[in-house]
Parts: structure tokens; sequence; C-alpha cells
């Protein structure tokens, strides 16, 4: 199977650029900034085929795998990342924990166990996701990571809509960029596989990471 490097993953500025993103319908929440265009890739297939610093599995608790793309970085790394995950202890919600990636072409997995959608108290499950990406940044940067892809966490079986996970990995994610320890990331890729979350980043990638002028913003 093809590997796709961080390099090869088109950026921000690149998807402007082309016309495949369009400026927000909506007043954007954020300036623009070519600095955070340039760094924020979105990449649409197979999570397992990235050959980037880390990839971010969206966990259960048991860290020992489970469906959708859980199992799918399972099997792609073998049967010695079960091995490793069994030696951590689990892993509590909106937490993250790392382990070498084995038999895929990145260098490290991270895992992050995000919320099951709580319709009645929607703050909660907010407050756990976002917990998902920062917990998941400060890993990478604690293990001097500078690219990572972040796979759609909590939007598959534990029912977190689309575009609300969307705006909350893109807050979070900008956030986390505009801070010193996010200064030390060379690359940050939103990874969808279903068509829904690629609709949702989509739509809400423009609001927090309108385009940039080609002479450069620096918007914060």
């Amino acid at each position: 199977m093809a590997h796709t490097s961080a390099s090869d993953i088109p950026s921000l500025t690149s998807f402007y650029r082309n016309n495949k993103l369009k400026a927000p319908n909506h007043a954007p929440l954020n300036g623009a900034s070519s600095a955070y265009n340039d760094r924020i890739g979105l990449f649409h297939g197979d999570i397992t085929t990235l050959s980037v610093d880390a990839i971010v599995n969206a966990a259960n608790t048991s860290l020992l795998g489970g469906g959708g793309v859980d199992g799918a970085i399972h099997r792609a790394a073998g049967p010695k990342l079960r091995d490793e995950c069994r030696t951590l202890g689990g892993c509590s919600t909106g937490s993250s924990k790392i382990t070498d990636a084995y038999e895929l072409p990145c260098r490290k997995v991270i895992h992050t166990v995000g919320p099951v959608y709580n319709h009645t108290n929607p703050a909660k499950s907010e407050a756990a996701l976002r917990s998902c990406y920062r917990s998941s940044l400060d890993l990478a940067v604690q293990n001097e990571l500078k690219t990572i892809a972040f796979s759609a966490i909590s939007t598959g079986v534990y029912g977190y809509p689309s575009d609300g996970a969307a705006h909350i990995a893109c807050d979070t994610v900008r956030k986390f960029m505009n801070s010193d320890d996010g200064q030390k990331l060379d690359k940050v890729v939103f990874v969808t596989f279903e068509s829904k979350d690629l609709r949702a980043y989509m739509e809400i990638i423009p609001r927090h990471f309108p385009p940039a002028s080609s002479t450069g913003d620096d918007a914060t």
C-alpha cells in the first residue's frame, strides 16, 4: 500500500489556491493567517497510510482495539501494538497515551479516548473532546514530534455530531498553534474517512482558518 508523507498532504493554503476550499459563508471566527494555513493539512482517506511522526487513534478506554479507525490501526500495526497497549493500564475519556507504531509507516501512535456524545449534557462532551485534542498535541510536543494527524475523534459509533466535532478540533488546534508549544509543530493534519466528516471540515475549516492573502497576514 502506498504511503503518504506529511509534505505530500495538501495544506489549507494549497486547498484555497486550488479553489478546493472557499471563503466562509458566515463571518470567520479568526483572522486570516498564512502562518496557520501553511501548517494545517486536510486528508480524506486511510490514516494508516500516513508516514507522519504521529497518528492519533480514536481509541476506547481499554486501548486494546475496537471497531472503525481503532480496529484499522491495530490491524495495520500488528499484534505488538496490542501487546504494548496492554502494559498501559487503559486510558480515561479525554486523556491520551503514546506508543510505538510497529508496522505502521508513522513513528508513533497517540491513543486518545473520545466521549460518547451526551445529548443531555453536550457541554461535558465538548470539554472531553477538547481535552482529547489538547492532550494529544501536548504528547506530540513532549516527544519532539513535528507532524501529527488526527482521526475524526468520536464521530463514529460514539455519536458526536460531525459539525460540532470539527469545530472543536479546529478551535483547539488553532489555540494550541498560537502557543509557544504550538510553534514546535510543523504540520497538523485533519484526517477524514467518512464523507460526513469531510463535509463538516470543508464547511468548518474556513471559519477558523480563513483564506489569507498571497502576501500573508499575521492575524491571530
